[in-house]
């Protein structure tokens, strides 16, 4: 693709667009790779992969690939033999989560055979390692710190540590409390040099306190010095921490032969994830541009519907509607300056660069795009003092290396084509590039003042007239292309408005040739007529989708009318025919028991059990009342209601809905209802009251849900290369499951970071309903890379 045209329709400022939604050092790099193709096959597939992006974030929002870290440098070192460092496993770690949690997005999204399959197949190539992760976390704790779990032996040797640190430490306190030693001290306190406990001593006293000397201040009147009565305790305390060192670096090794071990498939993850990066970004600019996947096509035909120039303003600007590679090609835009010509150009010129590039363009559905092998364009006033070059000279030269360049397949965008010299001479070379053009088969548009242009597009085969829109009353452009009519200058009616004297102007009318002025009236009246047209136009469609929108609705409200009735006819015969068939068994069965108990003679004895049977029955009752979710009052009274207002709650009967009353009846009983969105006339005689009835109280199951809680749930929580926004919401839920699982005291690990993690978990935190308190974690827990959380 041609350079000078990449330059001149700014398509870096794209690139720099898209770059911002790219998460990833990695993803960065491959928006910078990004440069237009003339490859169909895979422009198309580029376009697909965006679309299968955008419907992703607008059907799922998107997922979080910034943990994605480049492993280049952690790799090599792996397969040397070295060890990496803390914060090196853990940006390995967060990678690796975040192939993890992209298959789990991706397995949660898919919901057809091959809806997304680019970006699936993509996913499907993703390595897990779940027990890496898994291994490195329960290690690592921070950037530069190692877990007391990630050994036995790291444990053990940590304890002997604090407990060889709390012996020198209570040694020291007696030293320093002891009388005779305070004349001695600088200062009552504890300090460390060079990695061992020592203690402030005034100069003058050096030889009345046993020691080695350590450091002394800026000042000489300060020294620090270690007691001889601890000197074997800080050697014994040196010895552990060299253990603790080896240990450490033990572990590390480890974990990075784990790491070594799946070198390869790690290095393809890393590749897939920089990809994925890049598409969903594609996929981010597509739905902030509100743009859209254009129809490709390889045979030089563009139809942009309601196109917009994606760096200008997306409220403001005026969306044009151009086509060209059809009826005719070669497209000739007049009309006055401002009037948009050279935004129109650029437009075309953009969205196709765009297009070939794999981004979708801010126009709407139904966008046709051609696959061209070279866009050229010549916009812009580029005259250089240095290089004697006037504005024709400048124009000219480019055009001179567009024709030589040229082929059937391209795209060639010329600005002012002629302007610059004189304008006989002028649109003559115009008319004749031009008609060159047109003989190789190239797509041209073109920009011109001068009327013979005009003229030529009127009456030469595959070339079409175009204007911008100019509102002579407000002295301002409209910004709309006007295909088939060419535009005017309206020089004369702008000099006029803005206060010229009439008998200059009309001097000027005079100047200029009868068929000239002639030909100008002719287009003043061809564009108000269509102007004219298209409003009546735009109305009646107006007034068709109105009424077909209209229509719609009715058949839609009269469909679910049908739908809703058969389905209440339907329960209630089912209902019915239910309630008749258990009627029927217990009447039979009361039946048998009044004849059995007309056999016995205790007339007493017979009575009770009348009066057991009478009890039984209307148990039947009630759960019949139940079960048809109606009080059987209402069921069984047949009166119509009394003094009915506005706004009581009622059942109709033939559609077995409640509603409420909107109107009260009239002097025939008639009324209307308000029943969900609709409104229903209805006679008094078909309501009835509704009596409202107490709820039964459902128990909830809650002790079964803290012990399955209780069996499941975790001490801590590790929100390591989670957005603060995600964090927050998994925090939230953990601490409801902590609470119901009745633990006492969780560890929420966030690592330490830039602390925008630690912050705002700690923010949540201090109003947290289940939270008591909350501190920093220990020497040994974790340090501030961890907080510990006490619950209620």
């Amino acid at each position: 693709m041609n350079e000078r045209t990449l330059r001149v329709l700014e398509f870096q400022k794209i690139k720099d667009q898209l770059i911002t939604y790219a998460e990833s050092t990695l993803g960065k790099e491959w928006v910078e790779k990004i440069r237009p193709s003339t490859v169909y096959e895979k422009i198309v597939t580029w376009q697909k992969e965006t679309h299968e992006a955008t419907s992703l974030i607008l059907q799922r929002g998107s997922i979080s690939l910034g943990g994605v870290h480049d492993l280049s440098y952690h790799l090599k070192r792996a397969d040397i033999g070295s060890f990496l460092y803390p914060g090196q496993l853990l940006e390995v770690t967060d990678t690796l989560r975040a192939a993890r949690r992209t298959k789990s997005f991706i397995k949660e999204a898919r919901e057809g055979e091959n809806k997304f399959s680019i970006i699936e197949g993509y996913v499907s190539s993703l390595f897990t390692f779940k027990s890496i992760e898994d291994r490195i976390n329960e290690c690592i704790v921070g950037e530069n710190e190692i877990s007391d779990h990630a050994s036995f032996a790291l444990k053990n040797i940590r304890r002997s540590i604090e407990s060889k640190n709390s012996a020198i430490r209570n040694r020291l306190n007696s030293i320093i409390a002891s009388s005779q030693n305070q004349k001695f001290l600088q200062d009552a306190i504890i300090t460390i040099r060079q990695d061992r406990y020592v203690v402030p001593i005034k100069q003058e006293y050096r030889g009345n306190f046993p020691g080695l000397i350590h450091d002394q201040s800026s000042s000489g009147a300060t020294l620090f010095i270690e007691p001889m009565a601890i000197v074997e305790l800080n050697n014994a305390l040196k010895e552990l921490k060299l253990k603790e060192k080896v240990e450490i670096e033990r572990i590390l090794s480890e974990l990075t032969a784990l790491i070594g071990e799946k070198m390869q498939e790690i290095k393809s993850n890393q590749k897939i994830l920089a990809i994925l990066d890049f598409i969903f970004a594609k996929g981010k600019l597509a739905v902030k541009m509100n743009a859209v996947e254009p129809e490709m096509n390889k045979n030089g035909f563009i139809r942009i519907k309601n196109g917009r120039h994606p760096l200008l303003d997306q409220k403001t600007v005026v969306p044009t509607n151009i086509w060209i590679g059809d009826a005719f090609n070669t497209l000739m835009i007049t009309g006055p300056n401002t009037g948009g010509k050279t935004v129109t150009l650029k437009t075309v010129g953009l969205l196709t660069l765009m297009a070939q590039a794999g981004l979708h363009v801010p126009a709407d559905h139904e966008t046709k795009l051609s696959v061209f092998e070279k866009v050229f364009a010549d916009i812009g006033d580029e005259q250089s003092i240095e290089q004697s070059l006037s504005t024709f000279s400048s124009h000219m030269t480019n055009i001179v290396e567009i024709l030589s360049d040229i082929d059937s397949n391209s795209l060639v965008l010329l600005d002012e084509l002629g302007a610059g010299t004189d304008p006989t001479e002028g649109a003559a070379l115009a008319i004749a590039i031009l008609d060159h053009l047109y003989t190789l088969g190239v797509r041209t548009i073109a920009t011109t003042h001068y009327t013979e242009l005009k003229q030529f597009a009127l009456t030469a085969k595959g070339v079409e007239n175009a204007s911008v829109e100019f509102n002579v009353e407000t002295l301002s452009p409209t910004y709309k292309l006007l295909i088939g009519v060419p535009g005017k200058s309206n020089a004369f009616d702008i000099s006029k408005r803005l206060g010229l004297s009439e008998y200059i102007i009309e001097k000027s009318r005079v100047l200029i040739s009868r068929e000239d002025i002639a030909f100008e009236d002719i287009l003043t009246r061809i564009e108000k007529d269509k102007k004219i047209a298209e409003e009546e136009r735009d109305e009646a469609v107006k007034l068709k989708l109105m009424i077909q929108s209209q229509k719609n609705e009715y058949d839609k409200k009269n469909e679910k009318l049908a739908i809703q009735r058969d389905k209440v006819l339907k329960e209630a015969r089912e209902e019915a025919r239910r309630l008749l068939k258990n009627a029927k068994v217990e009447a039979d069965k009361i039946i048998k028991e009044l004849r059995d108990l007309s056999k016995e003679q205790d007339e007493k004895d017979r009575n009770r059990k009348i009066e057991e049977a009478r009890s039984g029955l209307k148990g039947k009752l009630n759960e019949m009342e139940e079960d048809l979710g109606i009080n059987m009052d209402v069921a069984i009274n047949t009166k119509p209601p009394k003094n009915l207002k506005v706004g009581d709650t009622v059942i109709i009967l033939n559609l077995n809905q409640k509603g409420n009353v909107v109107s009260k009846p009239n002097a025939n009983g008639d009324l209307t209802v308000q029943v969900g969105i609709m409104k229903v006339n209805v006679n008094i005689k078909n309501l009835r009251l509704e009596r409202e009835e107490k709820e039964n109280i459902q128990k909830t199951g809650m002790g079964k849900i803290a012990k399955n809680k209780a069996q499941s749930i975790r001490t801590s929580i590790d929100l390591r290369g989670q957005t603060l926004e995600e964090a927050l919401l998994d925090t939230d839920k953990y601490l409801d499951d902590a609470y119901i699982a009745g633990l006492k005291e969780v560890t929420v690990i966030h690592g330490k970071g830039t602390g925008i993690l630690r912050e705002g978990i700690k923010k949540e935190l201090k109003s947290h309903k289940h939270v008591k308190s909350f501190r920093d974690g220990a020497y040994g827990e974790g340090g501030t890379g961890v907080t510990i959380v006490e619950l209620k």
